[in-house]
């Protein structure tokens, strides 16, 4: 009988897929204080914060903003995965600290960019922040397999919101757009080694699905904790290009084909029940987006 954790049997193939992800984060290694525009900086006592400092539109600082207070909470991540691979095999533990020292400047860039060029009001950010963090983080799965299909999705999402509000950004900042993109390139490398372990293990034996099945349904960001999460996210998906048409096409479906979901052949009937529920799911957002999209040409 299947149970949650990770297959002993993939251990040489993660070992792979981790190695694979040290050699191309070594080559594109990089420190956040490259991409800050320090030239802008001035003391906050000196030339105190006013609302007519700020350069960018209102939908873009959200966008930002939004993405900052989702990446504070890296220690809340760190202790969900940690408790989840306690007693894993030891390259996945050694992933996510790897993981872990990779996304620690993703909030660092974020703040300090927003801090440097004056976009937010420097008390209200800070109570934010402190807010969230607060809140914490505490995902209603702990299995090992239902969390590599969860950072799957939610590292993909994470990559295609950070290009998608860079390509709005570029018109009015280069340097915020350069350093989005840069994330992006470290979202991209993680999706990649949850993508492919979640895919080994659907390889091995398609009965797993019966694992992914509710996270892939349930799936939201876990920045959902923070204050007026589903205002700002109306808000980007209107100004900079990522919503639930961008989720479904850039995501989702993305993801279901990699893993083939709609051709795997589990012999469980538990299993079975779960492919069918997720192609059901699949199919059902793919209405919406035809419908959405098809209102959007009239």
């Amino acid at each position: 009988m299947l149970n949650s954790d990770l297959d002993i049997r993939l251990e040489p193939r993660i070992k792979e897929l981790y190695q694979l992800h040290k050699e191309r984060s070594a080559n594109i290694d990089w420190s956040y204080h490259e991409f800050i525009p320090w030239d802008k900086a001035m003391s906050f006592k000196r030339v105190p914060w006013e609302e007519s400092q700020v350069t960018l539109p209102e939908g873009v600082i959200i966008a930002v903003e939004t993405a900052l207070l989702t990446e504070v909470n890296l220690p809340w991540y760190t202790s969900h995965l940690d408790y989840t691979f306690k007693n894993s095999m030891e390259v996945i533990n050694d992933f996510v600290r790897t993981w872990t020292a990779e996304e620690d400047q993703h909030s660092n860039l974020l703040e300090t960019y927003l801090l440097v060029t004056r976009n937010v009001d420097p008390v209200r950010l800070h109570q934010l922040r402190k807010r969230v963090v607060e809140s914490g983080w505490f995902p209603d799965f702990t299995n090992p397999l239902a969390t590599m299909a969860y950072t799957t999705l939610q590292e993909l999402a994470t990559l295609v919101f950070y290009n998608n509000v860079a390509k709005v950004a570029g018109d009015y900042d280069k340097d915020l757009a350069t350093l989005l993109r840069r994330v992006a390139k470290d979202e991209a490398l993680h999706y990649a080694f949850y993508r492919d372990t979640v895919k080994a293990h659907l390889e091995l034996d398609p009965n797993f699905l019966v694992f992914f099945e509710k996270v892939i349904i349930n799936f939201s960001m876990p920045g959902a904790v923070m204050p007026d999460f589903s205002d700002r996210m109306k808000t980007i998906a209107i100004d900079t290009n990522y919503g639930p048409l961008q989720y479904f096409d850039q995501v989702l479906d993305v993801v279901i084909k990699y893993w083939d979901i709609a051709n795997l052949q589990p012999t469980s009937e538990d299993a079975k029940q779960s492919q069918a529920n997720i192609m059901k799911y699949h199919g059902r957002l793919e209405r919406i987006k035809d419908r959405q999209l098809g209102k959007n040409k009239k």
